[in-house]
């Protein structure tokens, strides 16, 4: 696979060229970018998938909510539906796609949309009789099309926007200058443990401008299962777990399993999949085969919502975001945008 990478080098080269290009007829407004009188932020990447959009999204969701209307417009990513869509009671993550449908099932107080044209997307929501105060964007770096107010940009702590380079060849969607529109960059997964050191060389590597901001943050699992019934993470440990996931990276799941000391059997299957009879057929057949009377299958939350109406007794872990240092300088940030962009609505 790294060598077919490579030999399509060529391909990268023509990809960074299109995406340059299209760039800069953003940025000289030779390309049309709206901005609207609803604060937005922008939460995305430069890379393709597992940074952690969800559970950033859903700190920042957890920052604001009890003191402004939030809405998160998301693009729906495999959802089987097509526009503009509001979430309501007879949506489900088929529909909708699992992460805004995760969103919906979680913050009952919160407006949760779709639709793959962002620009239309906010319209629909400022028609709305009572619109939302704020508007949070879930991957939309790349959707110039909107000029976000305030831009977050995500990047793994294993595997850095700077060290990589465009797709097909690397898993970049735009060139590394593209981290310029940013106001805060934020290295996530990193781990628990990590160094000042590690940091400061992190910090002399991504080489932010004056005018940009600086986070670090972990991901934190809950020790609460949930699903059809809830209990301690703990209480797995003389247990058979059958551990199902469909997003991009499960590796540090895996790892945080292996630290709680679990015996269990890995079914992976592609991001966003959207689960197939054959493969419940798949999961049962596999499950009925582990020789113990103290069995359970796992999954992640994202997975959970894809998954919980077509098999039955499957638990998720739930994660979130924590920042390792310097959180309270990240929640003024985004709480003084917030109030001084509304005040001049």
């Amino acid at each position: 696979m790294n060598f077919l990478r490579k030999i399509l080098f060529p391909f990268a080269f023509l990809y960074g060229l299109i995406t340059g290009l299209r760039n800069y007829f953003y940025n000289i407004k030779l390309l049309k970018s709206s901005k609207f009188n609803t604060p937005t932020i922008v939460v995305g990447n430069l890379s393709v998938g597992g940074t952690g959009k969800t559970p950033q999204i859903e700190y920042l969701i957890r920052l604001l909510q009890n003191d402004y209307k939030i809405a998160v417009l998301s693009r729906g990513y495999k959802r089987k539906s097509k526009g503009f869509m509001l979430a309501d009671a007879s949506v489900n993550a088929e529909i909708i796609g699992d992460e805004p449908f995760q969103y919906y099932n979680k913050f009952p107080n919160i407006l949760v949309c779709v639709d793959a044209d962002r620009t239309n997307g906010i319209q629909q929501l400022e028609k709305l009789k009572n619109p939302p105060d704020i508007i949070l964007l879930d991957d939309a770096f790349q959707h110039r099309k909107v000029q976000g107010g305030f831009n977050i940009l995500l990047t793994s702590y294993n595997d850095l926007y700077v060290d990589d380079c465009m797709l097909p060849t690397g898993n970049l969607r735009e060139s590394k200058d593209g981290a310029q529109r940013a106001q805060t960059i934020i290295v996530t997964k990193c781990p628990n443990n990590i160094s000042e050191t590690s940091r400061q060389k992190i910090t002399q590597k991504l080489n932010l401008t004056t005018n940009q901001s600086l986070f670090f943050t972990t991901i934190e699992y809950d020790d609460t299962l949930k699903g059809d019934s809830e209990f301690q993470l703990n209480e797995l440990r003389n247990s058979e777990v059958l551990l199902i996931t469909g997003i991009a990276n499960p590796t540090p799941l895996i790892e945080y399993l292996k630290t709680q000391k679990l015996k269990f059997k890995h079914l992976k299957y592609p991001d966003h999949y959207h689960f197939k009879q054959q493969d419940i057929n798949e999961i049962l057949s596999v499950f009925d085969s582990i020789d113990s009377n103290n069995k359970i299958v796992l999954t992640t939350e994202k997975d959970y919502v894809r998954i919980f109406e077509k098999l039955k007794n499957v638990h998720y872990i739930s994660i979130k975001t924590t920042f390792i240092n310097h959180q309270n300088d990240f929640d003024k940030l985004i709480k003084n945008y917030v109030e001084q962009s509304s005040g001049h609505r």
